[in-house]
Formats: structure tokens, C-alpha cells, sequence
């Protein structure tokens, strides 16, 4: 009989596991990799600036390199990193996060994982806020847990969370609550109040939260440094899991590092965990990132001042022209929109490619429930904002 499978199997063609199958491929990059070779287009379609990394950091990694910091470094991060990102949001949210709470990770979306092979097991239900970055949607599905998605609203002009909603989706087999803010595609920004009450709700019922951070510091409300945090509320024992990123506010998609804050008793475990999964951070790109938080708020302030400026030059055309609808929103670096008589989010953002040159984000890519809405990301200068205005406005004149 094991002869006989044997044979069947290799006569069959090897696939991945169902869940692995099931798995929802990237839209953005249907729309990005069909064009991204083009160079009549202007694309506007992924969540990163245009600009490069500042030189600072590029600097501090380069003496590194020479100094030949190329060998194995500790699973959890060197300690001179780990400190400076306990100084710095100790600083950011004038609340005490230790360095013993302190994992660095190979990029933020790398942290996310992580924390969903923490502590979900399969079957487990998580509830996420949509709609949302298509990675973070599917992680939970990797690790075969359950997943209901509870979207956002637009009420009176502005992405708003239906809070009685979130609170009816978490039921007895919830394992986790992921929240992104500010949200990535729509740039919704949760208030103090929501957070507290759905982390009172979690922690009275045992329910872990994963706050994904990493817009933070896109925050564009008057006199704040960086959007309301969990970290804030929890204590260091709390089942609260915080997961940033280098990406956004000092321009470091490509370096891929981020970190994450957790109870310091599951330390021990995430350590081994990262060792079977990327083993450890290079050397260079630590001095890079610490680089970063040392020196590097005067880039951050810079940064959200051209991001203010983007995105309310971006709203102000797309609200001059015929037939569009722009939600407002508090922070990232998206603009998520909707024009009329436009039901297929991707065949829609396929036909600005072929006949306007102009690449932006089907909202599909962000779940069902962006269906019907494109992401603009504005983190560009004005002149390609305007170029894209003029070519979107021709496009909807034919």
C-alpha cells in the first residue's frame, strides 16, 4: 500500500498545503509588475517615498561595512540598539518601555509574523480592522487561524471605527485583536477613547492585541508627536504586542528592520523563534537604524511637513474634479478614493495604467471591503501630485 502512494504521489504534481493555496496573491503587484518597467508611468501605487534614505544613516552603515561588521549578532538585537529604541519611545510616549521588552526584527512585516506564531494556534480566532494592508490579513490565515474582518466606515465625510461592531466580532474563542493606526489604506487614526475601551474589553476577557504602529509618527492632528498608543495603556504584563518599523518615518523600506515591544515573559520565547526564522539582524543595518533614532528627528518633523503639504495638495485636486469621493483621515501617506460609476477597483486602476499613465492601488488589494476604492499614496513631491492630477483629470474628461 506505501508502495503504491508512493508512486501516485510522484506521478502528481507537488503542491503546497490548502491553506497555502488559498492564499490571496498581491493586486498591487498585479497592477505594479505588469508596468513598473514603463517609463511613461507615474507611479503613485506603493506605500514608500520617492526620496532615498537620508545620508546619515546610509553613512552610519557604510563605516560599519568598513569596519568589516559582517559577522553573526545576538537573535534579539544588539543591546546598544535594543536601548536606543527603549530611549526613544520612553521619550515618544512619555512611558517607561524597556529594553528587556525590546525585540529587533527583520522588518516590520517580519514582526507581525512573528507575533502571530507567538501566540496563535490553529483554529484560533482573530478579529482585524479593515480595510487593511493584504499582509497582514493573511498572516493569520498562514498560521491557520480564523479570521473575521470587521470594516471601516465613512460617516459625515470621515473613515470612522464602528466600535459596537469591533466589540460584538470578539467572542469567546478570540485569540487576538489587530490593530493598524494609522491605517494603511485609509489613513483612519484610532481616538484615545476607542483605544481604551476596546483595551479594557481585551484585557477583561484575556484577548492578546497586536498594534501595528509603524504610521505612528504620520500623525497629522494638532500637537501630536506621534498617534494615540497601546503602549501607553498596558502594563509591561499586559498581553499588548507593539510592532514598528524603520520603513516610513525615516525612509527605510529596503532595509528591512523594525522591532517589537512585548511582555518581557515571553522574551526568552521570541528569542528562539527568531532564531528559526531569520536567525538575527546584520551588524551595519543596526548601526544604520540606531543612526536613525539618534539623529533623526529632524528628518521625522521635516517628513510630515512635506507629507501635510502632499496630501492636502492631493485632496484639493482630487475634490476639484467630477464624480470622486476622498474620506478624510488622520495619518499615514494614502489618499483612499472612489469614482463614480467605477465598480472594479482593479480593472479600474489597470484602465489609469494603459490609458493615463497613472499607477495607483485597487482597493481590492485591501480586502472586500475596499472594493470599489484606488490608494494614492502621496509621499512625492508636488510637481508629480500635479502631473497626476492633470493625467486623472484627462482620463475622466474622456
Amino acid at each position: 500500500m506505501l508502495k503504491e502512494t508512493g508512486a501516485l504521489l510522484r506521478r502528481s504534481q507537488p503542491t503546497a498545503r490548502p491553506r497555502i493555496q488559498a492564499l490571496s496573491a498581491s493586486l498591487i503587484r498585479e497592477v505594479a509588475n505588469a508596468a513598473m518597467s514603463r517609463k511613461d508611468i507615474l507611479p503613485f501605487w506603493f506605500g514608500e517615498s520617492d526620496q532615498p534614505t537620508p545620508a546619515f544613516i546610509r553613512e552610519a552603515a557604510t563605516a560599519s561595512l568598513q569596519k568589516g561588521e559582517t559577522f553573526y549578532t545576538e537573535n534579539l538585537g544588539r543591546a546598544y540598539l535594543r536601548e536606543q529604541v527603549s530611549a526613544y519611545l520612553t521619550d515618544l510616549h512619555q512611558t517607561r518601555i524597556g529594553a528587556d521588552r525590546i525585540a529587533m526584527t527583520s522588518s516590520g512585516d517580519s514582526a507581525l509574523m512573528l507575533a502571530g506564531q507567538l501566540i496563535l494556534e490553529p483554529g484560533d480566532h482573530v478579529v482585524l480592522i479593515t480595510p487593511l494592508w493584504p499582509n497582514l490579513v493573511e498572516m493569520p490565515k498562514i498560521l491557520s487561524a480564523e479570521v473575521t474582518c470587521v470594516p471601516l466606515e465613512v460617516r459625515q465625510g470621515r473613515w470612522t471605527l464602528p466600535l459596537e461592531k469591533v466589540l460584538a466580532a470578539i467572542g469567546p474563542n478570540t485569540r487576538m485583536l489587530y490593530v493598524n493606526s494609522p491605517n494603511n489604506p485609509t489613513g483612519w487614526t484610532i481616538s484615545r477613547d476607542e483605544q481604551r475601551i476596546l483595551f479594557e474589553h481585551c484585557r477583561r476577557h484575556g484577548i492578546w492585541i497586536l498594534a501595528d504602529d509603524v504610521y505612528e509618527r504620520l500623525i497629522y492632528r494638532d500637537g501630536l508627536r506621534a498617534a494615540p498608543s497601546f503602549l501607553t495603556l498596558a502594563e509591561e504584563d499586559d498581553r499588548v504586542i507593539g510592532v514598528n518599523s524603520f520603513s516610513k518615518a525615516w525612509r527605510m523600506t529596503g532595509w528591512r528592520v523594525g522591532w517589537m515591544v512585548v511582555p518581557p515573559s515571553i522574551v526568552p520565547n521570541l528569542a528562539c523563534l527568531i532564531e528559526y526564522n531569520t536567525s538575527c539582524i546584520p551588524e551595519f543595518v543596526q548601526r544604520a537604524a540606531t543612526a536613525a533614532l539618534q539623529y533623526g528627528e529632524p528628518h521625522v518633523a521635516r517628513l510630515r511637513s512635506e507629507l501635510i503639504a502632499a496630501r492636502q495638495y492631493l485632496i484639493d485636486g482630487l475634490r476639484a474634479l467630477p464624480g470622486i469621493e476622498v474620506p478624510e483621515s488622520d495619518g499615514a501617506m494614502y489618499v483612499f478614493l472612489r469614482i463614480a460609476g467605477y465598480a472594479d477597483s482593479l480593472q479600474l486602476a489597470k484602465l489609469l495604467v494603459e490609458e493615463a499613465g497613472l499607477g495607483l492601488a485597487p482597493g481590492r488589494a485591501f480586502g472586500p471591503e475596499g472594493e470599489g476604492w484606488l490608494r494614492w499614496c502621496y509621499a512625492t513631491d508636488l510637481k508629480k501630485l500635479h502631473l497626476g492630477l492633470e493625467r486623472l483629470a484627462a482620463f475622466l474628461a474622456k
